[in-house]
C-alpha cells in the first residue's frame, strides 16, 4: 500500500478527527481488510449492495490497471473503503464505471469524510458518479440529478409480492399466464434454472444484449474483451457474501430468456437481462423475471434491484423505487468550472446532433464511449 496521507473527517460527536488514508490496488487487500469491508456492508443497509462488495472491486482490478481502493483509518481502526478508477487529467470514476450500478464510500456507521479532502488524498481532480447509493451525505451536495431505480420487494416472500402484483395489474397477470401456456405449446415445456452453471447460456445472453445495443445505437459493452472476461470472473465467484447468479428460462431445450445478476446478502442486482426475440410475442423476459423472483425469494433474497432506467417491464413489476444520484465532486472552484463547462458543451452538442438523426448515432456512441466505460 501507498504511504498514509491525512484526511479530515467529522467524528460521531461533531468534532474533527485526522483520518489517515492508504491507497491500494484491490487485489492487495488482505483478509483483515476484506472482513472489515464486509462487516461495514452488513451493518449499514444502504451499503449491502453487490456493486459495493470487495469481490466486485477485486474482479475489476484484475482487468483495469487504474483501479484503486482508498482505505480510511481512524487511528488503528479501519473507517472506510473508497473504490475508484483514475482516468485522464486525474478525473476519477467509480470502479468498473459503466458496469457499476451501486457507487459510494463503504464506511463504519460513525465515520464521516470531506469529499474534497478525499479527492486530494486519492490524487484526483474530480470524481464523477452516476449511481450513488443512499445515505452518502457528504457526496449528496454535489448531486446534479436524482432518479428512480425500481425494485421488487420480496421481504414477505414471493406469494405476498405476487398477490400485490395481481391486485395492481390483474390484466397483465392473466395475459402473462396465457402467453406462458402458448410458449409451451409452441416451443416446449417451460423449465427455469435459478442458478445455472452453463457458460454457453451466459454467452447467449451476451449475444442478445449485443444485439439490443446495436438496435438502439448504444455502445456495445461486449466489444471489449475485458468485459467478457470480467463477467466470466464474476460468474465463477461464489462465496457466502457474494455470488454471480445466472438464471435461465428454457422452453423444451431452447434457451428463451436469461438474467445475469449479482447477489450480496438479501439483495439481488438484476444486472443483464435479455431474451430470444423470436419469442417476443410471448414475453419470455417477463416470465423469466417472475420465476427468478420466486426462486430468489426461496433462496433468501428480500429485494431485487432492477436498476435505474425507463424500461416498461420495470414499471410493471416494481414494488417501488429507490433513488440514486448523479453528479461530480471537484477539488476547487476552478476545476469545478472547467468540468461544468465541459458538461455544458457536451449537453449542447447532444441537443444539436439530436436534430440530425444520421449524426446522432455516431455522436451518441462517441459520448458514451468517453463518458462511461473504458
Amino acid at each position: 500500500m501507498a504511504d498514509l496521507d491525512g484526511l479530515l473527517g467529522l467524528n460521531q460527536h461533531g468534532g474533527i478527527d485526522k483520518v489517515q488514508i492508504s491507497l491500494a490496488c484491490p487485489g492487495e487487500l488482505g483478509p483483515a481488510e476484506i472482513a472489515a469491508w464486509r462487516s461495514m456492508q452488513q451493518t449499514t443497509g444502504s451499503l449491502d449492495n453487490p456493486f459495493l462488495c470487495p469481490d466486485f472491486s477485486i474482479a475489476v482490478g484484475n482487468f483495469r490497471p487504474q483501479a484503486r481502493v482508498a482505505v480510511l483509518y481512524d487511528g488503528p481502526e479501519i473507517a472506510g473503503f473508497f473504490p475508484f478508477e483514475r482516468r485522464s487529467l486525474g478525473v476519477g470514476v467509480p470502479i468498473g464505471a459503466g458496469l457499476n450500478y451501486g457507487q459510494g464510500l463503504v464506511h463504519a456507521p460513525s465515520a464521516g469524510w470531506d469529499p474534497r479532502e478525499l479527492l486530494r488524498a486519492c490524487r484526483l481532480s474530480a470524481w464523477q458518479f452516476d449511481n450513488l447509493v443512499a445515505e452518502q451525505r457528504p457526496f449528496e451536495r454535489y448531486t446534479s440529478t436524482v432518479y428512480p431505480a425500481p425494485f421488487m420487494d420480496l421481504a414477505g416472500g414471493f406469494e405476498v409480492y405476487e398477490k400485490k402484483l395481481r391486485v395492481r395489474s390483474p390484466k397483465f397477470c392473466r395475459e402473462l399466464g396465457r402467453k406462458a401456456r402458448r410458449l409451451e405449446r409452441e416451443a416446449g415445456e417451460l423449465r427455469f434454472v435459478a442458478d445455472s452453471r452453463d457458460i454457453s447460456a451466459l454467452r447467449m445472453l451476451m449475444a442478445w444484449k449485443a444485439g439490443q445495443y446495436y438496435q438502439s445505437a448504444r455502445l456495445n459493452l461486449f466489444d471489449r474483451p475485458w468485459v467478457v472476461d470480467f463477467m466470466d470472473r464474476l460468474f465463477d465467484t461464489r462465496n457466502d457474501h457474494f455470488t454471480g447468479l445466472l438464471s435461465v428460462l428454457y422452453a423444451g431445450e431452447t434457451v428463451v430468456a436469461a438474467d445475469f445478476g449479482l447477489r450480496c446478502g438479501r439483495l439481488l442486482g438484476a444486472w443483464f437481462s435479455a431474451y430470444d426475440l423470436r419469442f417476443s410475442r410471448e414475453s419470455p423476459g417477463m416470465i423469466q423475471h417472475l420465476r427468478m423472483a420466486e426462486q430468489a425469494a426461496a433462496l433468501g433474497v428480500q429485494l431485487i434491484d432492477m436498476g435505474a432506467g425507463p424500461e416498461q417491464y420495470k414499471e410493471t413489476l416494481k414494488s417501488g423505487d429507490q433513488f440514486v444520484r448523479t453528479g461530480i465532486v471537484t477539488r476547487g472552484p476552478v476545476v469545478a468550472g472547467a468540468h461544468w463547462a465541459r458538461s455544458a458543451a457536451v449537453g449542447w452538442a447532444r441537443d444539436q446532433v439530436k436534430r440530425h438523426p444520421p449524426v446522432f448515432r455516431l455522436a451518441d456512441r462517441i459520448l458514451r464511449h468517453y463518458g462511461r466505460i473504458g
